[in-house]
């Protein structure tokens, strides 16, 4: 096994990962606002969260992983209120819409969902012990972090301080631009909002303080990961750091991990240029949850993305292929013995594997050492060399990939059925295609073949593609 390195945005550097309790991560993930469906840019970064703690788990490491759901923010506010519904109320479509987006992606649960609206004495604690260390003051209601008091402030995003004026302040939850200004920590309401009733006064909490309060809540006051997309760096991860080491005088986190963007054939996402997509739009396309988890793990996370619509057909045959290497394995006979060589081929390809995923989660390199093997592989069994011995290393290798890309098992069906999408793709299940599949076999053995070319051809107008193997087998797989 390979050391764990991972770039670490605070200092700019590639660093050993050392958790402060050996053995055990305590990582906190900056989860969805929950004002509207969650955008594949947004599962870009989730994704890459659900490779981190897959990897760490694969490699032996026991998770203390917390994700925030953020209920509480300007735009919550203000859609509830003109929906003349509660906070509660109005996100909770959206949560269980991500939760159902999760399972669907095969997005593992942390050990803690949890919501903003949940912990607001956690956050009005946090602001009083600012307020005892003299880093806020009142304006008109509110209370506001002063930035210049902390002269760390910077240090994550190596935002430049030079132009602050004192005591310019932002209300909103996020920036219009990359300046600094104090930010609130407790928002006085407006007439119609949503508040609550704290010793601190009526209002809510800004966005900021939520994160802080609650990764200290569940995982300490020094956390060893937190993550999230490149954009949370400033203002947000900067100010998160601010307000948790003011007011504990520790380390707030030791490895900050940020994904990069995702842009759309090549340009920023954006509904005015209809390249605006949720997961629930690429399914009803057609698109597989597999062949798109596989699309967003595909890329390195610090490298930017390009979502295009050839890329995730690409995605769709490069799982296939897998998948068809993994039945191969497992249904076909192979002579007895083992291949000279092929154990070792196994062996390095695990390596190769292992080598990549520690290297700063190195999705491409992973994936590049499991591709190879499949290509070498495959061209041994063509050629009647790959031998039965050599089977349960493949497999075991195949499931030391899965553990981490979680792409290998055909439930694409099952989970967009779940969602509401008919029965998935090409509007047929794995049980109906198994029943047409063995009709047409019994069709075959009686030689019935106008039978078996009127299934074989309703299973392709229907997505279906069959293949003969050479033990008189059928595979099959969708398009």
């Amino acid at each position: 096994m390979h050391e764990i390195q991972l770039h670490n945005t605070l200092s700019g550097k590639v660093e050993p990962l050392l958790p402060l309790k050996p053995g055990q991560v305590g990582m906190y993930t900056c989860g969805p606002t929950v004002y509207d469906y969650a955008h594949i840019g947004n599962y870009r970064t989730f994704v890459f969260q659900d490779i981190l703690r897959r990897f760490l788990k694969w490699r032996g490491l026991k998770l203390n992983h917390v994700m925030n759901l953020t209920d509480v923010d300007d735009r919550i506010i203000t859609n509830a209120a003109a929906a003349g519904v509660g906070i509660r109320e109005y996100t909770e479509k959206y949560v269980q819409a991500f939760f159902a987006d999760c399972k669907t992606l095969n997005i593992e649960a942390p050990e803690h969902w949890i919501r903003a609206t949940d912990h607001i004495n956690d956050m009005v604690a946090l602001i009083q012990k600012l307020q005892q260390n003299t880093y806020t003051y009142p304006s008109e209601g509110s209370l506001y972090y002063r930035i210049a008091k902390f002269k760390d402030y910077g240090k994550l995003s190596k935002v430049d301080l030079s132009g602050i004026q004192a005591g310019a302040r932002v209300d909103n939850d996020r920036y219009e631009k990359e300046s600094a200004r104090d930010f609130a920590l407790w928002k006085a309401p407006k007439p119609g909002e949503h508040f609550w009733e704290t010793p601190i006064g009526a209002g809510r909490p800004g966005w900021h303080i939520e994160c802080s309060a609650m990764a200290m809540k569940y995982l300490g006051e020094t956390l060893d990961i937190h993550t999230g997309g490149i954009d949370l760096a400033f203002p947000h991860h900067e100010n998160e750091i601010a307000q948790s080491e003011a007011a504990t005088g520790k380390p707030f986190v030791r490895y900050w991990l940020h994904a990069e963007h995702l842009l759309v054939e090549g340009e920023k996402m954006s509904k005015s240029l209809g390249n605006f997509f949720t997961l629930r739009d690429l399914f009803a396309k057609g698109y597989k949850p597999s062949a798109l988890r596989f699309a967003l793990a595909s890329v390195p996370y610090r490298r930017q993305l390009n979502f295009t619509f050839d890329g995730l057909q690409q995605a769709t045959s490069s799982v296939e292929r897998l998948r068809n290497f993994a039945a191969r394995l497992k249904s076909e006979k192979f002579p007895v013995g083992n291949q000279r060589g092929m154990a070792e081929r196994i062996a390095q390809a695990a390596n190769d594997y292992d080598a990549g995923l520690s290297d700063d989660l190195n999705t491409a390199r992973a994936l590049a050492a499991m591709f190879d093997f499949v290509r070498e592989a495959n061209i041994a069994m063509d050629k009647g060399e790959f031998r039965q011995g050599d089977v349960a290393a493949a497999l075991e290798f195949l499931e030391s990939f899965d553990k981490v890309f979680a792409v290998l098992q055909d439930t694409d069906g099952e989970r967009l059925k779940e969602l509401g999408f008919g029965s998935g793709e090409g509007g047929v299940d794995d049980a109906e295609i198994e029943k047409l599949v063995g009709e047409r076999q019994a069709a075959r053995a009686r030689r019935d073949f106008a039978a078996s070319d009127r299934i074989r051809k309703e299973l392709a107008d229907r997505g279906i593609i069959l293949e003969d193997t050479k033990d008189g087998k059928v595979r099959w797989k969708r398009k």
